[in-house]
């Protein structure tokens, strides 16, 4: 019986990868003698060529400028606030002072000069007249506000204060008959407040002894910051 061969194994195809590696050598040589002759035939043919010079330009120093060392100031203190200006509780007479008299160790006094009017001399100017008891004050709390009100409010801002000394001319009733600035504060502002405060400022009548009597006094209209 004869035996069958087997059938012959079909041819084997190189893959694309074993192509290559056999090629590289052959391509690898080609490439750098095509470089070197490319360069030749580029130096033949533009002998003064040269590389041009891609360096930056030099930088000019910078100038540096000396800053004075500036002295901060301390911060300002806090604006103090104002205190509500305030009257005197006491008149005083215009520069009169009298010691304590005993009037019935004086029982024939001598009549008074003649005036122009009760409580005013022959000259037109205040006069004194004599009182045991002091007019008072009846509005405080009005004075008080009108005060708080008038006062300058640049003076009060800017921490200015003042005395204005004001003569009041109080009749017998109590009312003010007249008002007079007697000694400024020094400030125009002041001044003119006072006299609007004085506008609004009424009292009891001064008493002589058992009976009311017409008087000058003085008070002082004082505005203050604390």
């Amino acid at each position: 019986m004869a035996r069958s061969r087997p059938a012959p194994s079909p041819p084997r195809t190189e893959s694309a990868n074993e192509q290559l590696k056999r090629r590289w050598d052959d391509r690898l040589w080609g490439s750098l003698m095509a470089a070197v002759l490319i360069h030749g035939l580029v130096f033949l043919a533009w002998p003064d060529m040269s590389v041009a010079d891609w360096t930056s330009p030099p930088v000019e120093a910078l100038t540096t400028l000396d800053v004075p060392e500036v002295e901060i100031p301390p911060e300002p203190e806090a604006i103090r606030r104002p205190a509500t200006p305030v009257v005197s509780d006491t008149p005083i007479a215009d520069d009169v002072t009298l010691s304590t008299i005993d009037f019935d160790e004086v029982p024939n006094l001598p009549p008074p000069p003649p005036a122009a009017d009760e409580g005013e001399a022959a000259d037109g100017q205040p006069g004194f007249t004599p009182y045991t008891v002091a007019p008072a004050i009846t509005n405080r709390a009005e004075v008080a506000r009108t005060l708080e009100r008038e006062y300058p409010s640049v003076l009060r801002d800017a921490g200015i204060g003042g005395t204005v000394m004001v003569l009041f001319h109080i009749d017998e009733t109590g009312r003010v008959v007249e008002t007079r600035l007697a000694e400024s504060s020094g400030h125009a502002g002041l001044d003119e407040a006072a006299e609007k405060v004085a506008d609004v400022m009424r009292f009891t009548p001064a008493v002589n002894r058992d009976r009311e009597v017409a008087v000058w006094v003085s008070f002082p209209i004082v505005f203050q910051v604390r």
